[in-house]
């Protein structure tokens, strides 16, 4: 898939400081930069964000990370990853988390995050009464309604990177460890 949209181009100030802390441009902004209107709003929120602090860090970026996977968009699940080596998480279960099914890393706390993450992103929904009030009763009622809103945000921004056409970038060539493959099951595939 090549990008559907030509990139557009960003202030010099924005351009350099996405070079600074990412070391490159995200091709996101520079495809909905067509409308500065609608890519300022989506990089005020995305930093609002990522300052949420009432659910685990490493809980959030697993649920990513399981929402690009099952929506089939790389560029989510490079940058993902790339985001968790850069805030010291474990990067042997976050590589996991394309296969995070198979895999015998994730706590049983972190497999419910896992799904719940997927269940929200199936359509229509597959969220049980059971599966939400289990993590209910284990994170506490901030923590839920955060990691529900920032799962919701992921399935946004996913979506909009992959009918945009926006592929991996690569930035997470830079982990030390390798992102597993998703497992051939049918689903669209990250990469």
């Amino acid at each position: 898939m090549v990008i559907r949209v030509p990139k557009a181009e960003l202030p010099t100030e924005l351009s350099d400081s996405m070079i600074k802390q990412l070391g490159a441009v995200p091709e996101p902004v520079e495809a909905v930069w067509h409308s500065p209107e609608v890519a300022t709003s989506n990089l005020e929120f995305s930093a609002k964000v990522a300052e949420w602090d009432a659910a685990d860090a490493s809980l959030k970026s697993f649920a990513h990370m399981a929402v690009a996977a099952k929506v089939g968009c790389s560029w989510c699940l490079d940058i993902g990853y790339f985001q968790a080596q850069n805030q010291s998480l474990d990067l042997a279960k976050a590589s996991q988390v394309p296969r995070w099914r198979e895999s015998e890393v994730f706590t049983p706390l972190e497999r419910d995050v896992l799904e719940y993450a997927e269940a929200m992103t199936n359509t229509p929904l597959t969220v049980t009464d059971e599966l939400y009030a289990s993590l209910l009763d284990r994170l506490g009622p901030a923590a839920m309604v955060e990691l529900t809103a920032f799962i919701a945000f992921t399935n946004m921004a996913t979506r909009n990177n992959k009918a945009n056409g926006i592929e991996s970038q690569g930035f997470s060539d830079a982990c030390e460890i390798p992102l597993a493959a998703r497992p051939e099951s049918g689903v669209a595939s990250p990469a």
